[in-house]
């Protein structure tokens, strides 16, 4: 009898993601008053790279990044100065680092006189402080949006960048495309890989073990926006598939898309829906680099506004944060879920207003987990965690 009383308890405990709840250590960053759009990435060593946009006293703008290492941030260093950078939460510069150490940045800009141009830029870094001249990633110069960007390292001396193109406007169809861009900072290759996808979405990639997987909010011509996927393994892109079927019908653009992370073979995606009238962030696993995925698992726990983000963990587990509804104002909530898809306690992180907050990015590094976002109360200011 006490044995299958403590075999219950045990199983109870698991359901309520005993032992799980995360705790959050505000870490100051070198960012200072005026900064926006922060980014994570990694550098070969494993170190955070932090990236974010000044707002200086003179009007201008600039991408800066720094490096923690041993506990220390490096010095700020500037990689494109005075752009005209868009200053939209879903359209976050990003650094990424090659296996040799080589930087690539991108970022969008918005013309300002124009009201819908959107250009995407690059530049790259042999040594992290000489940047090459910016070039444009995208063949196309018209006068249209060419964004929500993501990019990662797809090879040993190549990046893979995923956009979107709107060359008739948001009312569409809209394209997925991707450019590979050379350890230079060099256009290499562009391709288009989805002929009509959701316009204002932002797009997210990973390496995995067998290729790449790249997450984003699909469109039909019934206006059902659902999350798919497409992989690029052996050379060639998979087929764009659904990776769940909330059927999410609404004849407008909800600037909300998915998450992903990976780690060898594992790969997770968290993303926000609406559909039936629930608004919620869910998540799924995958054990095969994106080509089959779990039963979603809800991580939200009242209405949440989304702009997911996501990590995976060392026990296979994933790190989940997202904006959620709270009185008059929202909160940024984490999470942690574990491989079989048990959730821990939801976690605060900030209070704020909405837009304030922006879009949160978690990153795991060197067995920690990070987290950045934007100011709270209408301040331009990034802050910065460790989640324990």
């Amino acid at each position: 009898m006490k044995s299958s009383y403590l075999a219950f308890l045990c199983v109870a405990l698991a359901s309520l993601g005993f032992g799980q709840k995360l705790t959050v250590d505000a870490v100051a960053n070198p960012s200072g008053d005026g900064a926006i759009q922060a980014n994570w990435t990694t550098t070969p060593d494993g170190s955070p790279l932090l990236s974010w946009v000044t707002n200086e006293d003179d009007g201008s703008m600039n991408l800066v990044y720094s490096v923690r290492k041993g506990g220390q941030w490096s010095k700020p260093v500037v990689i494109a100065k005075n752009r005209e950078f868009f200053r939209h939460p879903a359209e976050l510069p990003g650094v990424i680092s090659l296996a040799d150490g080589t930087l690539l940045a991108h970022w969008v800009e918005m013309p300002e006189d124009a009201d819908d141009a959107e250009f995407l830029w690059v530049t790259a870094s042999r040594d992290g402080m000489k940047w090459s001249k910016p070039v444009m990633a995208h063949k196309d110069k018209s006068m249209v949006q060419h964004g929500l960007a993501s990019m990662v390292a797809s090879g040993p001396k190549e990046a893979s960048l995923m956009w979107l193109e709107a060359l008739k406007g948001e009312d569409g169809p809209v394209t997925l495309k991707r450019t590979v861009i050379n350890s230079e900072g060099a256009v290499v290759k562009e391709e288009s890989l989805d002929q009509d996808v959701c316009a204002c979405c932002p797009t997210a990639i990973v390496k995995t073990a067998k290729g790449l997987l790249v997450a984003y909010r699909d469109h039909t011509a019934g206006d059902i926006r659902d999350i798919a996927a497409v992989r690029f393994e052996n050379g060639k892109w998979s087929p764009s598939a659904n990776i769940f079927a909330d059927k999410w019908k609404i004849n407008a653009c909800p600037t909300n898309a998915a998450a992903v992370a990976a780690k060898g073979d594992r790969a997770a995606i968290s993303w926000y829906t609406a559909a039936g009238g629930a608004a919620k962030v869910q998540l799924v696993f995958s054990a095969d680099g994106g080509a089959t995925f779990t039963k979603p698992v809800v991580v939200s726990t009242a209405t949440a506004y989304g702009y997911t983000s996501v990590a995976l963990d060392d026990d296979g587990g994933a790190i989940v944060s997202w904006l959620e509804k709270g009185g008059s104002d929202s909160s940024i909530q984490v999470r942690k879920v574990d491989a079989k898809g048990v959730a821990g306690s939801a976690v605060q992180v900030a209070q704020g207003a909405r837009k304030s907050l922006g879009y949160p990015k978690i990153l795991r590094s060197g067995g920690e987990t990070w987290i950045a976002w934007a100011g709270a109360g209408g301040s331009d200011k990034v802050h910065t965690a460790r989640l324990k």
